[in-house]
């Protein structure tokens, strides 16, 4: 099967991820009634020659043009409200993870485990690697597991980004921001930071395994 990789979001690999693929399809489908609706109603004024000269109000199409983007508006709010509501909300996490910016790579704290932590560099691309996108130590986390991220930065703003999973979380220098993330397939996460935060912006570059819970156990008792 032929993908499309610049013409459509990345594969899902987290519900929130599902849900906002989701979204972006009723906007779309809006979209596309919209344009469809606009342009009929300027090809037909452009064919119709009717003119009526004792035309001075029309009270019943005010409404219908003033109600109608009322309603179109309703339905795109409501499900973005919802999605909104779901990317903040962060309720009895299983475990605790952290990320920490630097010029140019990152950190990862899991305090919950006798705080083991690690610096994750960008490799070469000598062992045929994914170009600027895989790194030395790479952030293993558990799947169906609820995980509560925050992200802080050393020095300027950067952004930890996994586009596949939803999550962008902007790392300020002083402050500690949090979001949730679940990852409900295993497989290799890639990310970049989203921040420009210098020359060497592009060279950071994030990526996340997800496997089972007793891999990651496994793993985090080496």
């Amino acid at each position: 099967m032929t993908t499309w990789p610049n013409l459509y979001l990345q594969d899902s690999m987290s519900p929130l991820m599902e849900q906002l693929i989701f979204f972006h399809d009723h906007i779309m489908m809006i979209l596309m009634m919209i344009v469809m609706t606009v342009s009929y109603i300027m090809v037909m004024l452009n064919i119709n020659n009717n003119m009526d000269r004792n035309l001075l109000e029309g009270q019943a199409i005010e409404l219908i043009w003033t109600v109608t983007p009322a309603m179109t508006l309703f339905f795109i709010a409501t499900p973005s409200l919802r999605l909104l509501y779901l990317m903040d909300e962060i309720n009895n996490p299983m475990m605790t993870t952290k990320a920490i910016g630097h010029q140019w790579y990152w950190s990862y704290e899991y305090s919950d485990f006798n705080d083991k932590e690690f610096d994750s560099y960008m490799m070469n691309d000598e062992n045929n690697n994914f170009r600027l996108l895989d790194v030395d130590n790479r952030m293993v986390l558990p799947s169906n597991t609820f995980i509560r991220m925050m992200v802080t930065s050393m020095d300027v703003i950067h952004s930890w980004t996994l586009p596949s999973s939803g999550v962008k979380i902007d790392g300020t220098p002083g402050r500690l921001n949090q979001a949730s993330i679940m990852f409900n397939r295993n497989g290799m996460i890639y990310g970049q930071c989203s921040e420009i935060c210098g020359t060497n912006h592009s060279f950071m570059p994030i990526t996340v395994e997800s496997i089972p819970m007793q891999s990651f156990i496994k793993w985090m008792m080496k």
